[in-house]
């Protein structure tokens, strides 16, 4: 089974760990007329938007092409590969495909060649290219195309506020050419998604090579549509808009590599229990960890819409809440109500408070390895407003083995 932690409100963690740095990723050069300028610290808007079909996904800002052109991507924690559509509408001067036996394919260690047979000498369409596979997993699509390389402006900070961040480009960034139709499930105005995963050419392997930078980034998610989060990449400082550098003020806790699937992309932590208010939830905490035959495990993901629990966890951890919310609120005022899609355990909120930390539930907690502060998930975190006074807990029922 996993657990996995898929997070819709304010979250902010930073993840170390070891990448291979490859030479064949281009330096990076700035636009500022400073040429002493070397960026520490470098960071991308995120947007909350939510899909035609209602669901939420985290966009990134960028702009990539000659002339520069904004564009939009979705954001996928645990994605391999950064990737584009370039069927349609996709000019610029920059554009370079990746020819079959060259460093970039080796890079992406792809070894599928290919002569395109449509429009030839077009950004996705040339000859003697690598071809590289990877996946949308929000529209469950699988996704083929050939490598190239353009340029990538993004901006840098080092001891200022993001709001004066200054532009600085990777000349030769790598990225997949997808097709239109592998945008199935993604936001509108989305070209693609975007890959933070263990890989080479995922996008905190690029930019530290790029860079230079220390091998870290941070992930600030909103829970608001209208108020942006960050993705930071580099050792700080972590500025907000608030003025204050959260790399000062971070708890750290060890990011586990797949003991079976070595080449796997997705980050994985160390739950070793959870807590609702204070109290232990009485459960099997072996399905937290990663087994033998790979099973099991706690993951972290933004393409997941909310947390998903294998169904033992599941069960134990609403009956534990449940528990604490009557006594929270009282007997008399505890009631459940019909549950609403997604989710199993919902409830009217008639009788529960609201305060800046959102419904005034027991708070949940996750103890982490070799991290004495818990992971505090509060009421605006744990619960989804579903509308006519109903609250309901935004964890997931996975099954015996969830995806």
């Amino acid at each position: 089974m996993a657990f996995h932690s898929s997070f819709n409100f304010l979250l902010f963690f930073c993840l170390l760990f070891p990448i291979i740095i490859y030479p064949s990723i281009a330096k990076a050069t700035t636009t500022s007329s400073s040429s002493s300028f070397r960026p520490k610290t470098l960071f991308l808007p995120v947007t909350k938007v939510v899909h035609s079909t209602n669901i939420k996904q985290y966009v990134i800002d960028t702009k990539q092409r000659t002339p520069l052109v904004p564009i939009k991507q979705t954001l996928d924690l645990g994605g391999q590969y950064p990737w584009l559509v370039c069927d349609r509408s996709y000019v610029s001067s920059t554009y370079k495909p990746a020819h079959c036996g060259s460093a970039a394919c080796r890079l992406a260690k792809s070894h599928v060649c290919r002569d395109c047979k449509g429009t030839i000498n077009t950004p996705g369409c040339n000859k003697n290219t690598c071809i590289v596979n990877t996946f949308n997993r929000i529209g469950h699509v699988s996704v083929s195309g050939e490598l190239a390389q353009d340029i990538v402006s993004i901006l840098a900070v080092n001891n200022s506020i993001v709001t004066t961040g200054k532009p600085v480009s990777v000349p030769k960034f790598l990225f997949v050419c997808g097709k239109t139709s592998q945008l199935k499930g993604l936001a509108s105005g989305v070209k693609g998604i975007v890959g933070l995963g263990r890989s080479n050419l995922g996008l905190p392997s690029q930019f530290y090579s790029a860079f230079s930078l220390k091998k870290k980034f941070a992930v600030c998610l909103s829970s608001s549509t209208t108020s942006e989060g960050v993705v930071f990449f580099g050792d700080g400082p972590y500025y907000t808009l608030a003025h204050r550098d959260f790399s000062q003020a971070l708890a750290y806790t060890p990011l586990i590599v797949h003991p079976t699937n070595s080449k796997s992309s997705e980050y994985y932590i160390g739950v070793e229990s959870i807590k609702i208010g204070d109290k232990a939830v009485h459960l099997n905490t072996s399905l937290l960890s990663i087994a033998k035959d790979g099973s099991g495990g706690t993951r972290i993901s933004t393409v997941e819409p909310y947390t998903v629990l294998h169904s033992a966890i599941y069960k134990a951890v609403v009956g534990e809440f449940e528990s604490a919310l009557r006594a929270f609120i009282g007997d008399d005022r505890f009631k459940r109500v019909a549950a609403v899609k997604p989710f199993g355990a919902c409830y009217n909120s008639s009788y529960i408070g609201i305060d800046r930390l959102g419904p005034v539930v027991p708070r949940i907690q996750l103890v982490l390895h070799g991290q004495s502060e818990p992971w505090m998930i509060y009421g605006a975190n744990a619960m989804v407003d579903v509308g006519e006074n109903v609250l309901c807990l935004g964890f997931v029922d996975g099954g015996e083995i969830p995806l």
